[in-house]
Order: C-alpha cells, then sequence, then structure tokens
C-alpha cells in the first residue's frame, strides 16, 4: 500500500522559518529599546557657542555718532553689534525700536578724535599709533618734537577717560600702556598731569599714583625745565601738589632709615634723640 504524500505549499512558510522571523523581530526590539536606556554619557559632549563672525557685524544696523554741537557738530557711523561690546553704548542701543529710522546718540562733550580711537579700537582691536612689539609703538608723524604741549601724552589720556566711561577695561589698559611708552618733555608731563587730575576720579590710583611717583622722582627736572608750570599746577590742583609731596616725604624718611641702621649697625627704626638734664 503506497504511503500518503504530503505536499507542502511554496506560499506558505515553514514552523522553523516563522519562529526565526519572531526572533528577529524580538532581536531589533531588544536592540531599539537598548538604545534608549540613559548610559550617563548624553552630557559629556561639550556645547559649541555659536560664533559671531565679522559679517554678523556689518549686517547689524548702523548708529549715528554726533559729536558736538551746533555747526560744529560731527557724525560718526558705526555697526551697532559692535558698539554694544560697550555697556554704555548697549544700553543707548536698548531705547531704539526695531522700526526706527534713525538710530542716533549724541555725545556733544567728548572729544572727536578720542571717540574715533575708540571706534578703531573696536573694529581693530588696536587704535594708531597702534604697539609694533611689546614695548614699542609705531611712529606718529603728528606729534611735534619736542612735544611741549603734551600731543601724544593727552591723546591716549582721552582714549583711556572714555574707555572708563564706555565700560570697556581692555582698551583703557592698552591706553594706559601707550602712556608709559610715550616720549615727552618736562612741560609736556605738566600738561597730562593737569589733564589727569582734571579728568580722572579722585579714586583713580591706577594712573594719578604714576603722575605723582614721575614728579616726585625728578625733582631736578622742576627746578630747572618746568618750575612754573608746577607751581601753578600745585596751586590749581592742590591734590596734585600733596601726593607728590606725599612721596618726597616718604623717600626721605626711608632714606634715612637707611642711613641710621648703617651708621648704628643695627636695622632698629628712628631713634629718639636723648634730651640732656644739664
Amino acid at each position: 500500500m503506497a504511503e500518503p504524500e504530503v505536499v507542502v505549499s511554496e506560499g506558505e512558510p515553514a514552523g522553523d522559518e516563522e519562529m526565526g522571523e519572531a526572533e528577529g523581530v524580538e532581536t531589533v526590539t531588544e536592540t531599539a529599546a537598548a538604545d534608549d536606556v540613559p548610559t550617563g554619557m548624553e552630557d559629556i559632549e561639550p556645547v559649541v557657542p555659536e560664533r559671531t563672525t565679522f559679517l554678523d557685524y556689518l549686517r547689524s544696523p548702523i548708529i549715528e555718532l554726533v559729536l558736538g554741537s551746533g555747526a560744529e557738530a560731527t557724525t560718526l557711523n558705526a555697526h551697532q553689534a559692535l558698539l554694544t561690546q560697550s555697556p554704555f553704548f548697549a544700553d543707548a542701543c536698548a531705547q531704539f525700536t526695531e522700526s526706527a529710522q534713525a538710530r542716533r546718540i549724541e555725545l556733544p562733550n567728548d572729544d572727536l578724535t578720542a571717540c574715533a580711537s575708540v571706534l578703531e579700537y573696536l573694529y581693530k582691536a588696536d587704535y594708531f599709533p597702534t604697539l609694533s612689539g611689546s614695548q614699542t609703538m609705531e611712529y606718529d608723524p603728528t606729534v611735534p618734537s619736542p612735544d611741549n604741549e603734551g600731543v601724544a601724552l593727552l591723546r591716549h589720556a582721552r582714549v583711556y577717560t572714555l574707555a572708563q566711561r564706555f565700560g570697556l577695561p581692555a582698551l583703557a589698559g592698552l591706553a594706559h600702556k601707550k602712556i608709559h611708552l610715550t616720549q615727552s618733555t618736562a612741560k609736556g608731563e605738566i600738561a597730562y598731569a593737569r589733564f589727569v587730575y582734571k579728568e580722572t576720579s579722585p579714586d583713580d590710583e591706577n594712573i594719578r599714583k604714576p603722575v605723582a611717583a614721575f614728579w616726585a622722582t625728578r625733582s631736578h627736572v622742576l627746578r630747572h625745565e618746568a618750575e612754573q608750570e608746577f607751581k601753578r599746577m600745585c596751586l590749581e590742583f592742590p591734590q596734585f601738589g600733596f601726593d607728590v609731596l606725599s612721596l618726597v616725604l616718604d623717600q626721605q624718611e626711608k632714606r634715612s632709615v637707611r642711613q641710621e641702621a648703617q651708621s648704628s649697625g643695627t636695622a632698629s627704626g628712628r631713634k629718639r634723640q636723648r634730651v640732656s638734664g644739664i
């Protein structure tokens, strides 16, 4: 008797194939689930800040800075995104509306050349005369020789005071460095000292103290080159005279202590003179 023939249709999957497919689906599902499990490494990737390019600065609105007043007024133009590096200008620009046609900031009492130097710094990170090395500056043909009016010193001093006012400490530091790299005469130094004691805060020892120290260590210059100018300066700004005198007395006291220590062979301070009873 012939055995019955079993025929398997090609369109019907065998049992093993169904199990294999089921296992494959489960494996993919488990892998996907494993990928969703927190590993604690998510926060390790650094957050890269968005970089502001120079093109972004140039695309910002133009701000008009009006220096002086009346017929003497001069208008300087600058991009808002560069100006707002200064807290002073950032506050001023915050007052403008998006639909404002004219964006204008009035600076009637500020020096034109100094403001131009501030803008040059905002665009180039330096201003003329620029540093050509750590201790040298490029040649400035506009400065007379000898510079008895203190033209070069006053140029940097004005930039310094504006940088302080506009909230740009890096620019103030740069201007202060250029002041110390500038050569001048005794009369030019007096003109610079007059500006410093007139325009800067009494608490700003960063710029005032070097001025007093300069004159405290150069008494021979005062007698021979700028005695009358120094006298007028002391009468006009008594604080300047007091600061210089204080430093001179401090130097004399230190010299006296050293001399007494050398003569007595000790490092003790000043001795009280013994009063004779006779």
